[in-house]
């Protein structure tokens, strides 16, 4: 069983003056959103050497039953703070995901059971490419509205429909945060979705993109299945299916390392195909809403999801989102190494800068005032549709314009993907918008998590490193940190941007992180 609930938020063991103590007190009720979650067991598993020797259905059916046991992260926390006004409806979709789906998906103070995704079942997105995509395989032909009118009822993959899967996330500003695990399977699935120009993008994702990959997931066992014999005559298509998503993964873990690499390619190939649909959808829904929206068009979202089981990480980032590794060789323990495994498309980027440049060889007008356009920094994002496609940029009135739209996409969707292999050296992975490492380098990021953890076995390292970001933007603007937390938000978006922080514990962490088992 999985034990959840809220860090403790009065434990810090580091001494603070009173001036600090009542910032931290005033910015615990200024999170918009701060979630923990524990694993109160944790046990590795392996399989004996004459266990081998069995067949390949057999192996994944006994492999099955270890899912539960899965060991692949100890504990996670997630925190947010707005700094950013922005209205906090979205009426795109007739104001279906403002009013109804957001709020039964939201739980920004702690994780809640869900029996299955509302959105798949009462949202009918219009998309005019179904599912995206070439896949070289029929079965991802299959239609997409099918699974979402048939899947909550028809399905029994624990995955999708389990009442063991739980949700957290919330907004802050116009971020958006996201994580969800399945207790019985060992999946952990996270998302940070950075707005910009309104919070609708990033409400669209929070809505849209956890059904988009588990359905890619789940075509994708699909086809490993069909492809390895381990359909009976009864179960050959997607209502006959009576096993879980853990099988194709647990099947890659124990065949050879060529089909296990092929494997993690087929889930990054997934995460990128579910991006893409709802990039689809989502522009599909600005088209016909340009009369009542034309901001629309101006709305994205940078993206970084994260997916874990076992020693498997999958990323996927639009943006200049982070995710950050932290290992620490078990010969050199005093030798904590900062990895970045997601990269920064933006023009602050030299290689994104003269990718763009390129793409557009004939046109002097590229960049202006530092600005794709002069209107947007980020080379990779969702949604902005009017750096995308012409036809909704001249829908657009007056300043709004955007002038001499030559040659557009001036932003691409094309996400970067990479996969890695968890080993005992890695301790914890911390995921941040863009204004955490606006304060931050990735070094600082990893150290101040590991001393936190170190001194503090119960508390919340994304929380803390969020207090800590507002103790150095009150430092730079010379400022006490009472004054910068009772500027109103809007305004405070001088002194820092919107933060969100999750911190995810990996399973190896049990070697250093006494944080990760004292919760």
């Amino acid at each position: 069983m999985v034990d959840e609930e809220l860090f403790d938020k009065s434990s810090n063991d580091h001494s603070i003056s009173s001036e600090e103590e009542d910032m931290l007190v005033r910015s615990y009720s200024n999170l918009n959103v701060s979630f923990g979650y524990h694993r109160n067991s944790y046990q590795r598993f392996s399989l004996d050497t004459d266990e081998y020797d069995i067949s390949p259905k057999k192996r994944l059916e006994t492999n099955s039953m270890m899912a539960s046991q899965n060991g692949s992260f100890t504990c996670l926390s997630g925190a947010a703070i707005s700094a950013n006004f922005t209205l906090a409806n979205t009426n795109i979709c007739n104001g279906l995901i403002g009013e109804e789906i957001l709020p039964e998906l939201d739980s920004p103070n702690s994780f809640r059971k869900i029996v299955s995704s509302p959105s798949m079942s009462r949202l009918d997105l219009l998309s005019t490419s179904g599912s995206p995509g070439s896949t070289g395989s029929s079965i991802f032909e299959i239609s997409k509205n099918i699974w979402r009118s048939s899947a909550p009822t028809t399905v029994s993959s624990n995955f999708v429909t389990s009442t063991e899967i739980k949700m957290a996330g919330g907004a802050a500003g116009e971020d958006r945060v996201q994580a969800v695990c399945s207790e019985k399977n060992g999946w952990l699935i996270c998302g940070i979705y950075d707005g910009f120009n309104g919070r609708d993008a990033a409400d669209f994702l929070a809505v849209t993109l956890y059904d988009n990959i588990v359905y890619y997931l789940y075509l994708l066992e699909c086809r490993i299945k069909q492809e390895n014999g381990l359909y009976g005559s009864s179960e050959g298509s997607l209502n006959g299916v009576k096993s879980e998503l853990t099988l194709a993964m647990r099947f890659a873990e124990n065949e050879d390392v060529k089909f296990s690499e092929t494997f993690r390619a087929g889930v990054l190939k997934c995460l990128t195909t579910a991006v893409e649909q709802a990039e689809n959808d989502f522009l599909c829904m600005v088209e016909q809403e340009m009369d009542d929206r034309p901001d629309l068009v101006s709305v994205g979202s940078c993206v970084l999801v994260v997916l874990l089981h076992g020693t498997d990480l999958c990323i996927l980032n639009l943006g200049d989102s982070r995710a950050v590794l932290a290992s620490m060789p078990s010969l050199g323990m005093d030798k904590l190494k900062a990895v970045q495994l997601t990269e920064i498309h933006s023009l602050e980027n030299p290689l994104e800068y003269q990718k763009l440049l390129a793409a557009h060889p004939n046109e002097p007008s590229v960049v202006m005032g530092n600005k794709i356009k002069g209107k947007l920094k980020v080379t990779r994002a969702f949604g902005v549709g009017y750096l995308k496609q012409k036809k909704l940029n001249d829908a657009l009135m007056g300043i709004l314009r955007v002038r001499n739209l030559c040659s557009p996409p001036y932003v691409y969707t094309n996400p970067h993907t990479v996969s890695h292999k968890v080993t005992e050296d890695d301790l914890f992975v911390v995921l941040g918008s863009d204004g955490l490492f606006d304060f931050f380098s990735n070094d600082e990021v990893v150290q101040l998590v590991y001393q936190f953890m170190h001194d503090n076995p119960i508390g919340d390292p994304a929380k803390y490193l969020i207090e800590q970001l507002l103790l150095k933007a009150a430092k730079e603007a010379a400022l006490t940190a009472e004054e910068l937390m009772r500027i109103p938000v809007g305004s405070r978006r001088k002194y820092h941007d919107d933060v969100t922080v999750i911190v995810i514990i990996l399973g190896n962490a049990q070697r250093t992180m006494t944080a990760s088992t004292s919760l």
